[in-house]
């Protein structure tokens, strides 16, 4: 019996000091922050917003857009400097592949909802997309009017105009497809860039694309649904101890904010931990469903304490001030 209660006794202080160590091993509360402000990821540069309620992966977004507060559509050369302007570390977008073996800066796989053309982006010559106006179907009231009609014409740009107009800016690339092809295609391209260029950027999309990224330009951070789960689904079961499973070096995580919390180390050591495997962590709001970012004051205020990784915004001119280092 005495060697029970001394067995008992000693379990609970291993118990205990086992407890202790998950705690401070993956707190937060000693680790020097010095006033390090979040980064901002700004989601199609500076763009038109809309009601996320009863959305659905076919809904035409740009038929419901809110009153326009600003003259920026998504996915251009202006809303891209816009968006730099208003404090945004990186600038997301959209890429579409072109029959003349080009890359077009565009987020529908089809043109009806956003402009005056018709069929797969995919489809046409970039030269035939240059023509079409990309602010033609916007409209808040139900189609009474279309305040950027007619505004839009020319404005769809290539790829190689990115490069050009922003050669020290960093930017995520959005594969919209999940065609393997596209990755070669895509690799093609981005590996012919310098090595400090491609520094700069990250890939993310369909796992079959991602997968021909990740083998054709190994140093490119890339992301998907396939590398998120090999990074975190091992990081639940292993990272109470600190060690980083090595398919979460050099990717990219996008973390939904109602999942986030239960990930080890989260806020501030779960960050600093993916910053020494090279990896970037994204914070979106909501549950992840959809593009939702912190898109105003209120948002930011539910950011975690502590917390410097970056954040996803559709709204970087509301919140870049909020998020000033």
């Amino acid at each position: 019996m005495k060697m029970f209660r001394r067995f008992l006794k000693g379990f609970a202080i291993f118990l205990l000091m086992f407890i202790g160590f998950l705690y401070f091993n993956n707190s937060s509360l000693c680790m020097k922050t010095d006033g390090e402000a979040p980064f901002s990821l700004a989601h199609r540069g500076m763009a038109q917003t809309f009601p996320m309620e009863g959305i659905t992966g076919d809904a035409c977004t740009a038929e419901r857009i809110h009153e326009p507060e600003h003259p920026y559509l998504e996915n251009t050369i202006p809303s891209m400097e816009a968006a730099f302007r208003a404090g945004a570390d990186i600038v997301e977008f959209d890429v579409q592949p072109t029959t003349d073996g080009r890359f077009a800066v565009f987020h529908d796989w089809t043109l009806e909802c956003r402009t005056d053309g018709v069929g797969a982006t995919r489809e046409h010559t970039m030269e035939e997309l240059k023509r079409l106006d990309i602010g033609y179907g916007y409209t808040a009231d139900g189609g009474k009017t279309y305040p950027f009609r007619g505004t839009g014409v020319g404005l769809m740009p290539a790829l190689d105009e990115v490069w050009a107009r922003f050669p020290e800016q960093s930017f995520l690339l959005h594969v919209k497809s999940n065609d393997g092809e596209e990755g070669v295609r895509l690799a093609g391209i981005l590996s012919a860039l310098p090595a400090e260029r491609r520094e700069r950027l990250a890939v993310y999309g369909g796992d079959e694309p991602i997968a021909e990224l990740r083998r054709l330009v190994p140093d490119l951070r890339t992301m998907s649904m396939a590398t998120m789960k090999r990074c975190l689904i091992p990081y639940l079961a292993v990272g109470w101890t600190g060690y980083v499973p090595v398919a979460c070096h050099g990717t990219q995580l996008h973390l939904p904010e109602k999942i986030a919390p239960w990930l080890w180390g989260f806020p501030e050591t779960f960050v600093r931990r993916m910053e020494e495997a090279d990896t970037r962590v994204v914070l979106v709001a909501g549950d992840g469903a959809w593009s939702e970012g912190f898109d105003d004051p209120q948002a930011v205020e539910r950011l975690p304490k502590r917390y410097r990784g970056f954040v996803w915004t559709n709204r970087i001119d509301l919140i870049g001030p909020y998020l000033e280092k």
